[in-house]
């Protein structure tokens, strides 16, 4: 590859790490003290795929017949030194809706291409991230590679760098010791693994340097790179809830309509829930109702700007009344419909309703 076709970036600034692992899914393992280091993996689903149809053309080098030249889907890899963001580029990239495999063994990435050409379009772009905690595996990697451009896969090879004192730091800050760095030190890791890595760095098409930046910069520059002209999708949940029974443990903003009438106190209207015309309509009759849910909408659009410009893509609302049943029923409805009219892709939740 043409060095004028590589890219690398750096900037100043400390880059903070996150742990984390799911143990649930394939290749969950412990993770390296890496910004954003909670990792994206998921398990590869095999699919039989359609038969080829009369006329379809195929490619005439992929192992697999039947598979149409269109349906390769698009493919990054993810790679690097072990603390310098891996994983945190590999989320933002799951949150971009690329389907993220991590750690899995380079000898599976033509499998899983083909895997996903045959998921007939459902898996359009796969991002994989390899590094040297598959050990022996990840001697098949560059065998992969060939394999790859000899059926004329489109690939990407992202390639996370940082210096050593930044990579130090790291480790130490969540004394852990470097995959590689056996019974010497963690420098003495870094360096065998920088060598490990040389070949795949120089065959890289973006060089990302972390040592200088942050979780929120590391995505800034995913998103700048992955997230074409479209701005990064932002995915509400709007939930209900009642004070009587506690706050949501996972809500990032709460609102209050306790300030509000109480319906509970309206006989007729007292044994039906916030999405009963009557009980909505008697909700936003009351004073400062509508101009509640106009303000605030008004306001949830200027945080979900900020959100995506930070990183956050996805965002809880808590609204809350007495019970959870009437008033923050009926404004969590109306609510989540301005949100999705805006374009927000939004789940409602009702927590309380029906607990009374």
């Amino acid at each position: 590859m043409n060095e004028h076709e590589k890219q690398s970036t750096s900037e100043q600034g400390t880059a903070p790490h996150e742990t984390g692992a799911d143990a649930t899914r394939p290749g969950a393992r412990q993770h390296d003290p890496e910004p954003g280091a909670q990792g994206a993996g998921q398990a590869a689903q095999g699919d039989s795929g359609p038969q080829q149809r009369e006329g379809e053309q195929v490619s005439a080098d992929a192992s697999a017949p039947g598979i149409p030249d269109t349906a390769i889907p698009e493919l990054v890899i993810i790679s690097g030194m072990s603390g310098a963001g891996r994983s945190t580029a590999a989320k933002c990239l799951e949150d971009l809706g690329w389907f993220v495999v991590d750690n899995l063994p380079p000898a599976l990435i033509p499998t899983m291409v083909e895997l996903g050409a045959r998921s007939q379009g459902n898996v359009a772009r796969i991002a994989v991230v390899v590094d040297v905690r598959g050990r022996r595996f990840f001697d098949n990697l560059r065998e992969s590679l060939a394999d790859l451009e000899s059926k004329h896969v489109t690939r990407r090879i992202v390639f996370l760098e940082s210096s050593d004192d930044a990579l130090v730091r790291r480790f130490e800050s969540v004394r852990r010791p470097h995959p590689l760095q056996g019974d010497g030190r963690i420098v003495d890791g870094i360096a065998a693994e920088r060598e490990l890595l040389r070949e795949l760095r120089g065959d890289a098409d973006l060089v990302i340097d972390t040592s200088s930046l942050n979780v929120h910069e590391l995505r800034a520059k995913m998103d700048a790179q992955f997230a074409g002209e479209e701005e990064p999708e932002l995915r509400a949940t709007v939930m209900s809830f009642g004070f009587k029974y506690g706050l949501p443990v996972d809500a990032d903003l709460v609102a209050d309509m306790r300030f509000l009438p109480n319906p509970h106190w309206v006989p007729e209207l007292r044994p039906f829930t916030g999405l009963n015309e009557e009980v909505a309509g008697y909700v936003f009759n009351q004073p400062g109702a509508k101009d509640f849910l106009d303000r605030y909408a008004e306001l949830l659009r200027l945080i979900a700007a900020g959100y995506r410009r930070e990183g956050k893509r996805y965002v809880t609302i808590a609204i809350g009344c007495t019970g959870g049943k009437h008033r923050s029923v009926a404004m969590s409805e109306k609510l989540a419909a301005r949100l999705a009219a805006e374009g927000v892709e939004t789940v409602v939740v009702h927590r309380d309703m029906g607990r009374e």
